[in-house]
């Protein structure tokens, strides 16, 4: 299969949002353990690459209070409307293809962006350029490949079933440009671009409902483009579906890698 163009994951589709709440409740509270780490405070000026959700930017528009900046960027801002009002902008703007929206950072922060981004030596160069020195970057990416199951523990036909679609899901992903054993390399990649206490995570969410819903959510968004690839037919994905509604299955996500340095 050839590689294909466009994201896969449109947030303008009905299901982003519920993808997002799920997000924010398995990680908000890793990212913001570590951003609290790295001392976020008032009157700092942060960007927020590829925002998505609001959890994270309305979270960072409270530390930062009035006398900071939070400018949260996206390829789609759709779903920032509700968080864009001083101290936070929404702009669009397109990590791996543009110059960076400004310089002088205190924090620049990424969260499952990466991974995604054809062009991701541009996009992290950017984003290295736009913090002042000593400015935090943190950035959180998965690495699918270090655990590519979502049923880790197969051993029934529902799980069986749940890991041929996450490897279609994760074919779909490669044919876009991810690279889906990103996350590991990251704490090499602060180094070598010169970041100082480089240090690294892992959290690895094993089962819980917000594991469901994400599940539920993701291969409703992708449905059509599995099928039209021959990677599921329909009666696969409505049987999926109804196992995972039926609360059996002990779903997972790919491992997310924080990692964090501050810029010499």
């Amino acid at each position: 299969m050839k590689r294909s163009d466009g994201y896969l994951l449109d947030n303008r589709q009905a299901e982003a949002g519920e993808r997002f709440d799920a997000f924010a409740t398995l990680f908000d509270p890793t990212t913001f353990r570590h951003l609290e780490g790295l001392g976020v405070d008032s009157g700092w000026r942060c960007w927020e690459v590829g925002a998505g959700g609001t959890s994270v930017v309305s979270w960072l528009a409270d530390k930062v209070g009035p006398t900071g900046q939070v400018l949260a960027t996206d390829i789609d801002t759709s779903l920032l409307a509700s968080v864009a009002r001083p101290p936070v902008e929404a702009r669009i703007h397109d990590v791996g293809a543009e110059e960076p929206p400004g310089e002088g950072f205190d924090l620049v922060h990424a969260r499952l962006v990466l991974v995604h981004v054809p062009d991701r030596e541009r996009a992290l160069r950017s984003m290295i350029k736009a913090l002042r020195p000593g400015g935090r970057l943190l950035i959180e990416d998965a690495d699918p490949a270090l655990q590519p199951l979502v049923c880790p523990d197969e051993h029934g036909p529902e799980e069986r079933l749940a890991n041929r679609l996450r490897h279609g899901f994760r074919r779909l992903l490669a044919d876009r440009g991810a690279d889906l054993s990103y996350g590991r390399r990251l704490p090499r990649l602060l180094r070598e671009a010169g970041l100082r206490s480089v240090e690294a995570d892992a959290y690895f969410p094993l089962t819980s409902p917000a594991c469901a819903a994400l599940e539920s959510a993701t291969i409703r968004q992708i449905r059509d483009t599995l099928v039209t690839a021959n990677l599921a037919t329909n009666e696969d994905i409505d049987r999926h579906l109804a196992n995972v509604e039926a609360g059996g299955m002990d779903l997972a996500t790919a491992p997310m890698i924080s990692t964090w340095g501050s810029k010499a």
